[in-house]
């Protein structure tokens, strides 16, 4: 009887034989992602509550939830989801297309020009392959409070450190991005804070009035800025908040409004900051300003600004 011929045994896929730690893992479908943000979200306001009201037991056991449901390694990698280019989520675009039509032949979009260029500090960071990012007009910096990439530095905004007036045009900005930073904030007031700061980062009535270069003249009364991205309902369905009421924020910090864009889902906004002489800052309180039992509790507030 002849022997069996034994089969060749196939050699295994490079995939079959790694680790299991090394499995990309499973992609978040836009609901699910959607889920975690929110949920992530709505734990963190309730655990700010609990931190104001010296909870520490119930500020304990929501530490315990957020970890539960991931902590903020899911919920950074579902926001990096969120705001991919395969989603449509990058924010940024909007800034670009508010600000190319503006820099068409100028010295900043000409690669074979040793121009400067523009000086953008990107807050909450999760992508170095962003709109702004690929544009060729700015020098980015990146910061976000736990990185996941190199090129982002961690850092907290509230504690980098301010430029000096003998730095500023070395060291501050032409756009500040704070894209859907500030709602992530737990507290009212230290949003109202981070919003103050902004202005002290920006190098108001620098370069562009020292230029020759008529596409950069234009932007005069676009930058310095700050772009700010919030969730719509933040603005139009909050209690204590709504468009009227950030826009006198805003004046009252010495910027004016140069941009607006209104999605389904996020508020986009370009504030252009006039300079540190026009700031009259004022307090604003949380007050109601549209009841109804359906609506969500967003709000921003300044302090009162002590002698």
């Amino acid at each position: 009887m002849a022997a069996k011929k034994r089969r060749a045994r196939k050699p295994n896929l490079l995939s079959h034989t790694r680790p299991p730690m090394l499995k990309p893992p499973p992609t978040l479908s836009s609901h699910a992602t959607r889920d975690v943000i929110c949920k992530h979200h709505t734990l963190q306001k309730v655990l700010s509550r609990a931190l104001q009201d010296n909870d520490g037991t119930r500020a304990e056991v929501l530490r315990g939830e957020i970890e539960a449901a991931g902590g903020l390694q899911t919920y950074q990698r579902a926001s990096m989801l969120g705001q991919s280019a395969t989603r449509g989520g990058d924010s940024s675009k909007i800034l670009m297309g508010w600000l190319e039509p503006l820099l068409e032949n100028s010295s900043v979009t000409n690669d074979a020009s040793s121009a400067p260029k523009l000086r953008l500090l990107e807050v909450g960071a999760l992508s170095v392959d962003n709109a702004c990012s690929r544009s060729g007009i700015f020098d980015v910096e990146r910061i976000d409070l736990h990185s996941q990439h190199t090129e982002i530095l961690q850092q907290d905004f509230m504690e980098r450190p301010l430029p000096t007036k003998a730095k500023m045009h070395e060291k501050g900005f032409d756009v500040v991005s704070l894209s859907l930073v500030v709602n992530y904030v737990g507290d009212a007031k230290e949003r109202g804070d981070m919003l103050r700061r902004v202005g002290s980062f920006l190098r108001s009535g620098g370069r562009s009035r020292r230029t020759n270069d008529e596409a950069l003249r234009s932007l005069e009364g676009v930058l310095p800025s700050l772009f700010l991205v919030l969730p719509a309902p933040c603005l139009q369905n909050s209690r204590y908040f709504d468009d009227d009421l950030l826009e006198r924020m805003m004046l009252s910090e010495g910027y004016i409004l140069a941009r607006k864009k209104m999605s389904q889902k996020l508020a986009y906004f370009l504030w252009h900051f006039k300079g540190h002489d026009q700031v009259q800052r004022k307090p604003f309180g949380r007050k109601e300003l549209k009841p109804g039992g359906a609506r969500n509790n967003f709000s921003i507030v300044m302090r009162e600004i002590s002698n």
